[in-house]
């Protein structure tokens, strides 16, 4: 049914991510599918990484720490946004275009009132992506 999983990481945040990783995993072997790991950084420093080289590095390690813990075919894809907190819809709708992902399983929050104004990442990408977009709260 799926070939191939996205999984949008904030690495500041992974402690949090749980659940969504298994359920992604838990979907890429059942159906042997490959997950893609994404990760969006700014090219200045941050509290993940220094440039956009160590984030990749960072990324990558978190890719191959997932496979080797679920026994799953992963990769990362670390992209580079000038302002990730105005720029990660539209970085990750590229992406999911570009790794021809057919499913998104990302990590939500439940909703609260602030939602109603400004919609959530997941809910955009749920609304905007052409691939089926499961969100785990």
């Amino acid at each position: 049914m799926f070939d191939k999983i996205m999984v949008p990481v904030d690495l500041a945040h992974a402690d949090k991510l749980d659940r969504a990783l298994r359920c992604a995993a838990d979907l890429a072997t059942q159906y042997k599918a490959k997950v893609t790991y994404v990760g969006v950084s700014a090219a200045t420093p941050g509290s993940v990484a220094h440039t956009p080289e160590e984030f990749a590095k960072k990324l990558s390690a978190f890719a191959k720490s997932q496979a080797e813990t679920h026994g799953i075919e992963a990769d990362s894809l670390a992209l580079t946004s000038h302002d990730p907190t105005v720029d990660l819809d539209p970085t990750l709708l590229k992406a999911i275009e570009g790794t021809g992902a057919d499913l998104v399983v990302m990590a939500s929050h439940i909703p609260n009132v602030a939602d109603y104004i400004w919609a959530s990442n997941g809910s955009t990408i749920a609304r905007r992506a052409k691939a089926s977009v499961m969100l785990v709260r």
